[in-house]
C-alpha cells in the first residue's frame, strides 16, 4: 500500500483522471474483497486464489478463480493454491525471529512473524527470506526456528547466553507445537523441508579448548544427528544440510592471532568432512530420505578469493554499504545473502520446490 499526501487542488485535478494500476509483482496482492489495486501479475507470476478477502501473484501457478473485489462472496472457488512447507533450524546466519506462538505464515506472509524481512543478524534479508520469497518454484511456507547464538546442544557447547535456543530446544519447540501436523500447518512428507545451518558457534566458542577437537566434532554430530532422527521419526524426509562457512576469515577472526585462525579453520575442515560422511550415512541407512547439501564453505571461499567478481569491495571490509560481503565483523551482508539464496534456489530447484 502506498501512502500519499496531496494538496487539495492536486486531488481536484486527479479525481477526474482514470486510475491506472500497474502489475502486482510477484507475491504481491491482486484480488479480493475490497481489493482496489492491481489484479494482473508480472510475467511469470499467476493470480491465484487464497481466500475470499486475497489472491496472490505466485511464481509457476495456473490462475485460478479470482474473487470480485467489490462483492461479498457467493460460491467456492474451483482451485485453492497448494503450500510447500519449510521448517528451518539454525543460528543467526539463519535467524528471522520467529516465534512459534505467533502469527503463523500463510500466503501473503509467508515467515508469519515478525514483520518482513524480520529480525537478522544485519537488519536486512537473509538467505531464508530470499528463498521463500524469490529462489523457488511454488508457495513456500516458512516455520524459522533458527536463534542468534545457538549451538546444538547447550550441555556440550555453551552459548553466550543461557536464554539462547539450542538446535535441541529448536527441535524440540518443532516436536511440541507441529510433528503432530495441525489444522494450521498441515505438512506432509513430501511437500516438507527441513533445513539445518549449525555449528558456527559449537566451533567459534569451543576450537581453542584443550582436548582432542576431532573426537569431539563426533561428540557434536552424534548429537546433532540424533535430533535429525526425532525429525525423521514424525515424518520428514526432506533434508537440506549447511556445513560451517570460513569464519576463520571473519573479520573479527583476521583481528586475532594467525595461529587462531589456522586452527579454527582445521576444526571447521573436520567438522564438516564429518558432517558429509553423516549425510550419506543418514541417506543411505533411512528409506524415501532426500538430502541436498549447500556447500557454504566453498560458497564463502570462492566469493572471499574473488570478491570483486561478485561485486564486492574487499574481503575484509564490513557495514551496511551494499558493495560489502559482510554486513558486521561476524555475518555476512543480505548482498551476501542474496548469493546464498539464489544458490540454495538452485541446489533445490526442481527437486522439493
Amino acid at each position: 500500500m502506498v501512502n500519499s499526501f496531496f494538496l487539495a487542488p492536486i486531488v481536484a485535478v486527479l479525481s477526474v483522471i482514470p486510475t491506472v494500476f500497474a502489475q502486482s509483482p510477484v507475491w504481491g496482492q491482486c484480488g479480493g474483497i475490497g481489493w482496489t489495486g492491481p489484479t494482473t501479475c508480472v510475467s511469470g507470476t499467476a493470480c491465484t486464489y487464497v481466500n475470499d478477502w486475497y489472491s496472490q501473484c505466485i511464481p509457476g501457478a495456473t490462475s485460478t478463480t479470482v474473487v470480485p473485489t467489490t462483492t461479498t462472496p457467493t460460491s467456492t472457488p474451483t482451485s485453492t493454491v497448494k503450500a510447500n512447507y519449510w521448517f528451518s533450524f539454525g543460528d543467526s546466519y539463519t535467524q528471522t525471529g520467529f516465534n512459534s506462538t505467533g502469527i503463523l505464515p500463510a500466503p501473503g506472509n509467508p515467515l508469519g512473524n515478525p514483520p518482513y524481512p524480520g529480525w537478522t543478524a544485519t537488519g536486512g534479508e537473509n538467505w531464508v527470506d530470499y528463498v521463500t520469497t524469490k529462489n523457488n518454484r511454488s508457495m513456500v511456507l516458512t516455520y524459522n526456528f533458527a536463534y542468534g547464538g545457538a549451538t546444538i546442544d547447550a550441555n556440550l557447547v555453551q552459548p553466550y547466553q543461557p536464554t539462547v535456543l539450542s538446535l535441541t530446544d529448536q527441535v524440540n519447540i518443532f516436536l511440541n507445537g507441529f510433528s503432530n501436523k495441525p489444522a494450521s500447518t498441515p505438512w506432509t512428507s513430501s511437500n516438507a523441508l527441513f533445513s539445518v545451518w549449525i555449528g558456527i558457534n559449537d566451533i567459534g566458542n569451543s576450537f581453542y579448548l584443550s582436548g582432542d577437537r576431532d573426537a569431539f566434532s563426533d561428540t557434536l554430530l552424534n548429537a546433532y544427528f540424533a535430533l535429525v532422527q526425532k525429525l525423521y521419526n514424525v515424518g520428514g524426509r526432506n533434508f537440506l544440510f549447511v556445513n560451517v562457512p570460513p569464519i576463520d576469515r571473519s573479520p573479527l577472526m583476521l583481528a586475532q592471532p594467525a595461529s587462531s585462525q589456522s586452527l579454527e579453520k582445521s576444526v571447521i575442515a573436520g567438522f564438516n568432512s564429518k558432517l558429509q560422511t553423516r549425510i550419506t550415512s543418514f541417506k543411505s541407512s533411512h528409506s524415501g530420505v532426500q538430502t541436498w547439501l549447500w556447500d557454504s564453505n566453498a560458497s564463502f571461499t570462492t566469493i572471499l578469493n574473488s570478491p570483486t567478481t561478485y561485486g564486492f569491495r574487499d574481503a575484509t571490509s564490513y557495514g551496511s554499504s551494499p558493495d560489502l560481503f559482510w554486513g558486521n565483523d561476524y555475518h555476512p551482508s543480505s548482498t551476501a545473502h542474496k548469493i546464498f539464496g539464489q544458490q540454495v534456489g538452485t541446489l533445490l530447484g526442481g527437486t522439493v520446490w
